[in-house]
């Protein structure tokens, strides 16, 4: 049985991952009575740690993925569902494509899995660019201003650019996936260069871990009803959209 202690961190981290989650709904993860979640909920709320709302809670601000984090922080985050997305996603890459590979730590994850080398890379990621460069593939980088943090090419030069050029396929990362404010990063400018990318894109595979699910960042770059989501799990909600889960 789950100590208390346990069970406050488990419902900071629920609460985190999803945004907002029902009292209902944290008895069921984490096999307690109402009454003690109800209690729990309130204990937290007074030290700030989520928001109490009317049969559940929220995160608080902090949450909503405001900031960007550390890529050295990133990539260790869901380690194992990132690799299994990425082995998934490379195998929809087709001969001759040209595949446009967004910033992020999912798709360079991906990276490692790709192996069709008849395609054309395109990206505005560091790290990115290097690795494809690195096993020999045709890759070109987009132009711009590097934001350090995430080691992402951005700006007006990047979004300028990339209104010239057409995808076959194009491969992005999240920071949220929710049902009602769509695909969405911390960053403004980044989404913009996301937004553009999307748009040159034929078809367009959103690579998420299952933690991005609920989360809400500032910038929208993109519909759920514009791309396809792949994900290692994903609550039925969300299935109504363009979802692949990984079994």
């Amino acid at each position: 049985m789950m100590l208390p202690e346990e069970r406050l961190e488990a419902i900071v981290r629920i609460v985190g991952e999803r945004s907002s989650v029902t009292t209902q709904e944290l008895t069921e993860l984490l096999d307690a009575s109402e009454s003690t979640i109800r209690r729990d909920i309130t204990a937290l709320a007074v030290k700030g740690r989520i928001v109490k709302v009317h049969g559940g809670a929220m995160a608080t601000a902090g949450a909503y993925g405001i900031y960007d984090s550390e890529m050295s922080e990133r990539r260790e985050l869901n380690r194992e569902a990132k690799q299994r997305i990425g082995v998934y996603a490379a195998a929809l890459i087709k001969p001759g494509d040209t595949v446009y590979i967004d910033a992020g730590t999912t798709t360079e994850y991906f990276i490692d899995a790709v192996s069709e080398r008849t395609a054309v890379y395109v990206t505005n990621g560091m790290p990115h660019a290097k690795k494809l460069a690195e096993k020999g593939f045709s890759v070109h980088m987009i132009g711009g201003m590097v934001k350090p943090v995430t080691e992402a090419v951005i700006g007006e030069e990047a979004v300028s650019r990339l209104g010239d050029l057409h995808f076959s396929v194009g491969f992005f990362g999240a920071n949220g996936v929710h049902h009602t404010s769509g695909i969405t990063t911390p960053d403004i400018c980044e989404a913009a260069v996301k937004r553009r990318a999307v748009h040159s894109c034929n078809r367009r595979y959103v690579l998420c871990d299952s933690s991005k699910f609920g989360r809400i960042c500032a910038a929208n770059f993109a519909g759920l009803d514009e791309v396809v989501l792949i994900t290692e799990r994903a609550e039925e909600k969300y299935r109504q959209y363009n979802l692949e889960v990984i079994e």
